[in-house]
């Protein structure tokens, strides 16, 4: 019996996706609940898993292919016998150096042995390398099925379950100090990469910000003694009673929920020729991810306490990275915060993430010399900066906003006792 694999719902207003790929091919063995494609939409990476155990009967769609949602994409054929993945690990018996080594012995073996070995002259892509570092592999090991010897996902996964991991070499190999050719195609050394679907979405909306907006930031900078005394402080206590770690994000989105509370503007938004005002805090925490910058959104972040706060921040970190997040865990939020001081950043203008019309950036914490009471003395600091939409916040409010942040972050009491 024939069973049909068709694309899901994928969430509110999101009608397509495209294939990434394929984990399964024709004739291959699947179990219930198994993935067997993964599909990239603009938001997120979403996996579809086989409704029944059977056989691929057929793959209706190739990788790269865009898909609607309800478009049939696979059948598969419920209750057969499939191929596994169980003859991979027959071809890693001899590894391609030592094949290598003796073309002359065995001309024959020696073509498919080239054919079947990844070329590591590519570079790995994100998922790949997560993957292989993950499990201390070593990619040269690992049979590669992708174009011109490239290693896929589903290549690593293969070989994975094939129970005979491949430890990652002490040290590369020195065929790569290799004399450059004196005339090279400039080509040589490019690489085309369509852009993903997240990517493109991310290039749209940010232009859209940056043409709609009238986008204006405001500085400022915070000492930090205070905050971090009072997390060194309280952290083992904190970590013991709640499970979770004290981290400064935590403070920093109630700091911003006081200051939301008291200048409603930065927490607005336009729509027509109307502005929405909102009654409550939910904040966009914008997390980096081997696909590009998504933002998940912390509901009602004014009525969370501390621990709630940071068991929401790593449960979306991790999440976010696997590509396992909701849509609704990423549309609405009415402020965002942006932290490119874990990269290293010192001081940068964030984008404003539309149709918000206020976005708090935060930076590294540096040791500087500050005049504190007529004295120069070296403490903590860290540059902050609010870029805002000018059509809804004045410049008084901006500024305010941002010295009620600074004023709460300095003095973390300030947040406890409401003043």
């Amino acid at each position: 019996m024939a069973t049909e694999v068709k694309v899901p719902a994928l969430g509110e207003s999101v009608t397509e996706a495209t294939i990434a790929k394929w984990y399964k091919k024709v004739g291959d063995a699947v179990a219930a609940d198994e993935p067997i494609v993964e599909l990239e939409t603009d938001k997120v990476t979403v996996e579809v898993n086989a409704p029944v155990s059977g056989a691929i009967a057929e793959l209706i769609v190739a990788e790269g292919d865009e898909v609607e949602v309800g478009a049939l994409i696979a059948m598969i054929t419920e209750g057969a016998a499939g191929t596994t993945a169980a003859a991979a690990p027959a071809k890693e018996e001899a590894p391609a150096p030592k094949a290598a080594a003796t073309p002359a012995a065995a001309p024959a073996k020696a073509a498919p042995a080239a054919a079947t070995t990844a070329n590591t002259d590519h570079p790995l892509p994100p998922a790949v390398r997560k993957l292989v570092e993950d499990n201390n592999l070593d990619p040269a090991a690992i049979p590669a099925t992708g174009k011109d010897g490239r290693l896929t996902k589903g290549d690593v996964m293969d070989y994975l379950a094939g129970g005979k991991p491949a430890p990652r070499a002490a040290a590369p190999v020195a065929a790569a100090p290799a004399a450059p050719k004196p005339e090279r195609d400039l080509r040589d050394g490019e690489e085309r990469v369509k852009m993903s679907k997240l990517r493109q979405t991310i290039a749209r909306r940010l232009k859209e910000a940056q043409n709609t907006a009238a986008m204006l930031t405001t500085y400022n900078e915070v000492d930090m003694t205070n905050l971090l005394a009072c997390r060194n402080k309280y952290k083992d206590g904190f970590e013991k009673k709640h499970g979770v770690k004290l981290g400064f994000m935590s403070f920093f989105i109630k700091a911003c929920t006081t200051a939301l509370n008291e200048w409603p503007a930065v927490n607005a938004e336009i729509d027509g020729t109307s502005f929405i005002y909102k009654n409550y805090c939910d904040i966009g925490v914008a997390v980096g991810t081997p696909q590009g910058l998504v933002v998940p959104v912390i509901r009602s972040a004014e009525k969370k306490n501390f621990a709630e706060l940071e068991s929401t921040i790593v449960d979306f970190g991790k999440r976010a990275r696997d590509g396992k997040l909701g849509m609704d865990e990423m549309t609405g939020g009415s402020f965002t915060i942006s932290n490119g001081g874990v990269f290293g950043s010192l001081l940068s203008s964030p984008i404003l993430n539309a149709p918000q019309s206020g976005i708090l950036g935060m930076h590294k914490t540096q040791m500087r010399p500050v005049a504190i009471d007529g004295k120069v003395e070296i403490r903590p600091m860290m540059y902050l900066a609010l870029s805002y939409d000018h059509r809804v916040i004045d410049g008084r409010e901006a500024v305010s906003f941002l010295v009620r942040v600074k004023e709460c972050i300095e003095n973390p009491e300030r947040i406890l006792l409401d003043i």
